[in-house]
């Protein structure tokens, strides 16, 4: 594969935002440019992290084009971005299996985070999705996670290594498009509740996989607290491993972008142990994120909650209304679990702002906001989707260039 270096250097700009609140003075420093446009994906939750374990690398997606839906013609470019070299951009490798929302699920392998990370693509001929394992010290894949009859990508890796989520990422394009991999095969077309389709469980050293909750399983649960979905087409969002590594939450959808049937969207959460479902009593919104000790963050009307999924009871909150003004926005939890960031959409001024708190002192800071355009909601939406560092004082977040021709990555400092 050819290799090449776009350099950056003297295009960084760097600026101290204004912030409400005490808690800390926040750097900004935009770390990438036009023409193409970058952006890491997905939410910071689950310690999704975009750096590898020495902080040199962050891994993150480019393209030269923002402003539709990819289909299978359309790959982006998986790059690596040095922060030694002035934020300079090298082009590793190319993925058929991503989204504006999402990226393409990069996650540094718990196993190697220095030079290993997963991401998600497809086999151009067959349309099959698969996730791939790539080492940045051999420059190449070093294992492709390809499954002939139920084709799927990860879907979210234990933060503890061994194993990572696998979804049917063209169901997801069928049922909810922003999520999925548009034009990929799809074993369970016009089937609503599959048998052989649902959340899959995947070793990482053996590659074996493992059905541990299939949509029919799940049907018959929803069933059993009164839900109508007969007709209903269910699919899987935000399927995440938990700190401890012995619980899965997931939400199951159904009825969404148009689909036929009554709207759903439950709350699960699966015992790794006991191989038990369990149904959520409290529904939690938002974009939920594991806390320690089987207890969740999440959102319950217009407070930012803590909720225990052992006792099924909510224990505690984080912040206030005025602190948290969308406690359904984007959120994550640093790694050393004592930071707290929300990111929030405000579209009458088409901007992203982001609030960090600090859960021993009660502090916190607000950034300024971040454009995003036009891109308010719909399918090429700008999410918040802020991401921690490992060291707890950065983050990166995205934004819509100032022209609006493309989406760049921004680094937020803490200066405490």
């Amino acid at each position: 594969m050819r290799y090449y270096f776009i350099l950056l250097s003297f295009f960084v700009f760097t600026w101290l935002n204004p912030v409400k609140g005490d808690a800390f003075q926040i750097e900004v420093k935009q770390i990438t440019h036009g023409p193409m446009t970058h952006f890491f994906g997905y939410i910071g939750h689950v310690q999704n992290i975009p750096w590898n374990r020495s902080g040199r690398y962050i891994v993150a997606l480019q393209t030269n084009f923002h402003d539709r839906m990819p289909g299978k013609n359309d790959p982006a470019n998986v790059v690596l971005i040095d922060t030694h070299k002035e934020f300079q951009i090298k082009v590793l490798d190319q993925s058929h299996g991503w989204n504006p929302q999402q990226g393409t699920m990069f996650y540094w392998n718990p196993a190697n985070q220095e030079t290993q990370f997963f991401f998600n693509d497809r086999d151009l001929k067959t349309g099959k999705v698969f996730c791939v394992l790539y080492d940045i010290e051999k420059n190449k894949r070093i294992r492709e996670y390809r499954f002939t009859d139920t084709p799927i990508g990860n879907g979210g890796v234990n933060q503890n290594g061994v194993w990572f989520l696998g979804l049917n990422y063209a169901r997801m394009a069928r049922l909810r498009p922003v999520t999925g991999y548009k034009d990929a095969w799809d074993w369970t077309n016009n089937i609503a509740h599959p048998k052989d389709d649902g959340l899959f469980k995947v070793n990482i050293l053996s590659g074996k996989k493992n059905l541990i909750v299939s949509f029919y399983q799940m049907a018959k649960e929803l069933q059993s607290v009164g839900k109508n979905i007969t007709s209903s087409h269910l699919f899987i969002n935000h399927s995440l491993p938990n700190r401890e590594g012995d619980r899965i939450f997931f939400f199951a959808r159904a009825g969404w972008s148009g689909q036929k049937g009554e709207r759903i969207n439950h709350p699960f959460v699966f015992n790794i142990d006991t191989s038990h479902l369990n149904s959520n009593r409290i529904h939690i919104g938002g974009h939920p994120e594991w806390d320690y000790g089987h207890r969740m963050i999440g959102r319950q009307k217009e407070r930012q909650i803590i909720f225990d999924t052992n006792n099924q009871i909510i224990v505690g909150s984080l912040g206030s209304p005025e602190i948290f003004p969308d406690p359904e926005g984007d959120i994550a939890l640093s790694p050393n679990g004592k930071l707290f960031i929300n990111g929030h959409k405000d579209k009458k001024k088409k901007s992203n702002y982001y609030t960090i708190f600090d859960r021993e002192s009660g502090s916190h800071a607000r950034t300024e906001g971040f454009n995003i355009g036009h891109w308010q909601s719909g399918d090429l939406r700008q999410d918040p989707s802020p991401c921690w560092n490992r060291n707890n004082d950065q983050i990166l977040v995205p934004g819509v260039s100032k022209d609006g021709k493309t989406r760049q990555i921004f680094l937020l400092t803490l200066k405490s």
